[in-house]
């Protein structure tokens, strides 16, 4: 009954999120200053075609906001996670307000395991050969390169071709290309995708 109850909110199984993320590629970042601006920006990146939603923790309340988001956009096909979670508390409550992935900035050991516990997509943060050797131990199916350059990602895609790497930070409509190119299996941005007067086409068409 705890498990029940502790995954009655999650809509999509954790298989589901991967392929989604294999389809779509871009997964927007939210860091907004309210409620309102936050469900003001998810709409309109659902109406763009953006799918792939994350939620930082380090908006204000942001169970609370994560819990709003996944209530006004239920019936969408929209994939909502959370971001800059930084413990396994925090993934827990993330999960129960709605959220469908967990990214961390970090390899939290903790937060992992839970996440696997329940059979939820987790996806920690990686910068060495050291730390994707010790998140592959744990199972993890996408891991998040960050910060993310380009010469970072060529060298690792070396050792480990067969790692999918999601990459963030310094991601525009302009490099793109070059970042698939170099092996991201998808990127995440923030403002640069998400702000007000972005031409989203620029970059879905990309995909």
């Amino acid at each position: 009954m705890i498990f029940l109850i502790f995954r009655g909110v999650i809509e999509v199984t954790r298989a589901e999120v991967f392929k989604s993320i294999e389809k779509h590629k871009l997964v927007a970042v939210i860091r907004g200053n309210s409620l309102a601006d936050v469900i003001s920006t998810v709409d309109r990146l659902l109406k763009a075609g953006i799918k792939l939603i994350e939620i930082t923790f380090t908006i204000p309340s942001a169970h609370e906001v994560l819990k709003a988001v996944a209530s006004e956009f239920k019936n969408s096909d929209m994939i909502l996670g959370a971001g800059t979670v930084l413990d396994s508390e925090t993934a827990r409550i993330a999960i129960l307000a709605g959220a469908n992935f967990i990214v961390s900035p970090g390899v939290l050991l903790d937060v992992i395991k839970l996440c696997n516990r329940y059979s939820v997509a987790v996806i920690p943060g990686v910068r060495t050969p050291s730390e994707i050797l010790t998140v592959l131990e744990y199972g993890v199916d996408l891991v998040k390169l960050f910060p993310a350059d380009l010469q970072t990602l060529k060298a690792l895609k070396g050792p480990f071709p067969n790692v999918r790497f999601m990459v963030t930070g310094g991601v525009d409509a302009s490099n793109l290309k070059a970042w698939f190119s170099a092996g991201a299996f998808a990127v995440g941005s923030s403002s640069a995708l998400t702000r007000m007067g972005v031409d989203i086409a620029s970059w879905t068409s990309q995909i």
